[in-house]
């Protein structure tokens, strides 16, 4: 019997870095996904395999004492392994766990907190589905084996899919059709994305350091750039609940949801080029996809970091998807690697294979 889940990718589309200290953020997730497939074994072990390598410890280590990148796994298995479920049931002796990703890592697209997702339903689904709330806490506790001050923010739009926005006060809130009320809500879901990935793997650490520094010298100024940080997400959020009444748009000069977002997105760019999250080869990046080609082609003016910057990738809200892509890889680097995205709203899934 195998049991399988996967979930999605994820993007931060404003607020990070301004988040740790009191802004809201807004994510979403995207269809670039991760699935992992556990069986049971006859042998007294956790074993798991992933682009990352191989890893194969006796069911008694302790989490702790393997590397930092197999942690969450073993966490998880451990956790079923001591449970209630398998010592009524006994079914085996040990796990095996098999993750295949197409989520590129450590460079801003939480593959880690999907790994933690697809990985809490595939082992727990061995005995039953779990409920979405119930992956969400048993997913962060993972994580927290790596990233200990997580906020759980990426694991929740992992398993949810969809939009989410976060702030430490009030936590997260799902962005459905019933609490926005909007006619056609999958018009609004359905954006198109162009991803960048520079190539570089990022610290959040280092960033997060440097964010922290910025602060520090200059107590007012950061201060206002979270409040700024954080109306700009209530400006979303506002053409998203009036996206259908073009009165109350106009009196913003707004044509809808996807508008709004682009120009705040833009917005955001500079506050994050303000607070010094970048380098020069992401910068660079950026410069070429604001400005497009000689032609006038792919002037994405949403461009901004996603994630703690550094490294990592850069986004885009795209216009037409072909063409932007075109041409956003007309002007970028050859190295680097660019794709095209869409927001992921089916979350987790999972299902079983009986052998």
């Amino acid at each position: 019997m195998k049991s399988i889940a996967s979930a999605p990718a994820k993007i931060i589309l404003l607020g990070e870095h301004f988040v740790v200290y009191g802004s809201k953020a807004m994510l979403a997730a995207i269809d670039k996904r991760v699935t992992v497939t556990t069986t049971f074994t006859e042998k007294s072990t956790i074993k798991v395999n992933s682009e990352l390598g191989t890893l194969e410890v006796p069911t008694y280590v302790s989490y702790q004492e393997v590397k930092s990148e197999f942690r969450p796994f073993v966490y998880l298995a451990k956790k079923m392994i001591n449970s209630t479920e398998w010592e009524n049931a006994k079914p085996a002796k040990g796990l095996e766990i098999e993750i295949n990703s197409d989520i590129p890592v450590g460079v801003g697209l939480g593959s880690s907190s999907a790994c933690c997702v697809a990985t809490a339903a595939s082992i727990y689904g061995l005995f039953k589905k779990l409920s979405s709330e119930e992956i969400v806490e048993i997913s962060i506790e993972a994580e927290k084996t790596i990233f200990p001050d997580t906020s759980g923010a990426d694991c929740t739009v992992c398993t949810y899919g969809g939009m989410i926005v976060y702030d430490k006060i009030n936590g997260i809130e799902k962005i459905d059709s019933t609490k926005y009320k909007i006619k056609d809500f999958e018009t609004v879901t359905d954006l198109n994305f162009i991803i960048a990935n520079s190539m570089i793997p990022h610290s959040t650490k280092r960033s997060v350091e440097r964010v922290k520094k910025f602060k520090e010298n200059d107590e007012d100024e950061f201060a206002r750039e979270v409040g700024y940080a954080t109306n700009l997400i209530n400006n979303v959020l506002y053409a998203l609940k009036n996206n259908d009444d073009d009165d109350k748009l106009e009196m913003r000069n707004c044509s809808g949801f996807r508008d709004e977002l682009m120009f705040n997105m833009s917005d955001n760019r500079m506050l994050l080029e303000g607070i010094g999250v970048s380098n020069k080869t992401v910068n660079s990046m950026i410069t070429s996809l604001v400005r497009g080609t000689d032609d006038g082609g792919a002037a994405l003016v949403s461009t901004k970091i996603t994630g703690a910057g550094d490294g990592g990738c850069i986004i885009a809200l795209a216009s037409d998807v072909e063409r932007d892509l075109t041409r956003a890889r007309a002007v970028l680097p050859k190295d680097k690697e660019c794709f095209s995205a869409k927001i992921d709203t089916k979350g987790v899934v999972w299902g079983m294979i009986e052998e």
